[in-house]
Parts: structure tokens; C-alpha cells; sequence
């Protein structure tokens, strides 16, 4: 099993239409690091979601449901998806500067490359971000 972090504009999609709409296609990633994580993305691999917006903080868990296929609104065939279920959202938020502060997370992709809107996590930092 892997982990990943997602990245939604709360104001577009946030966490609670994601619970809403339960299981979702995750599109619109148009950078081509973040689409060969989406192709390396397997069913039942764990996902953080985070909020990029105002306050940027992690707020929920996903799960992926279906690997990757090519994007049906990408009429290049370049951009690829994948389905994610919403798990649970957290109890408590975990924000960036949280992460920051935290020796552990010190090498999340998150603070290395921040603009990135899919990236791996460690089991290791997964269960430091979900024990917060």
C-alpha cells in the first residue's frame, strides 16, 4: 500500500462536497509529475486531503477506488484520473504550520515542492499526520 496527498481549492471543491458526493473522479491535474503520481496511484492506497486555500491545513482521508484512466474531458490524451472515496474527515485539522513544525515531516513533498497538487507521503508521516 502507498499514500498520497491531494490538494482541493476549498472555495472550488472542499472536503465536505467531497463527503457529500462520496466517491469522486479526481481530475484537472494538468502537471505532469502530479499526473505520473495520479499513474501510480493503486486501488485501496491511502490519500491525505488537503485545503490549499486561506488556511492551508489537511482535513481529510480518502481512499483510491479505481486506478488511473485517461481524462474523458482531455480530448489530447495526455492528462490521466483516478476515483477516490471519501474515508472520514478528521478531528482535528492538521495546518501547514503544524507540518512545519514537526521534525518528522521535515521531508514531506508538501514543504519541498509546495505548488505540486499530487504527491507521496511515507507510511511514516501518513501515521504522524493521522495521529496528530
Amino acid at each position: 500500500m502507498s499514500y498520497w496527498l491531494v490538494k482541493t481549492e476549498p472555495e472550488e471543491y472542499s472536503f465536505n462536497d467531497f463527503i457529500s458526493d462520496t466517491n469522486v473522479v479526481w481530475d484537472g491535474v494538468r502537471n505532469y509529475q502530479a499526473r505520473n503520481n495520479l499513474k501510480a496511484m493503486r486501488k485501496g492506497d491511502k490519500v491525505l486531503v488537503y485545503h490549499s486555500g486561506k488556511i492551508k491545513e489537511i482535513v481529510g482521508i480518502a481512499e483510491v477506488i479505481k486506478e488511473h484512466y485517461l481524462d474523458p474531458n482531455d480530448k489530447s490524451n495526455t492528462w490521466v484520473v483516478v476515483e477516490l472515496k471519501a474515508v472520514n474527515k478528521l478531528k482535528k485539522t492538521i495546518t501547514l504550520n503544524q507540518i512545519k513544525h514537526e521534525k518528522s515531516l521535515s521531508n514531506m513533498p508538501l514543504l519541498k515542492q509546495s505548488r505540486l497538487s499530487v504527491m507521496p507521503i511515507t507510511k511514516n508521516q501518513y501515521d504522524v499526520i493521522v495521529s496528530f
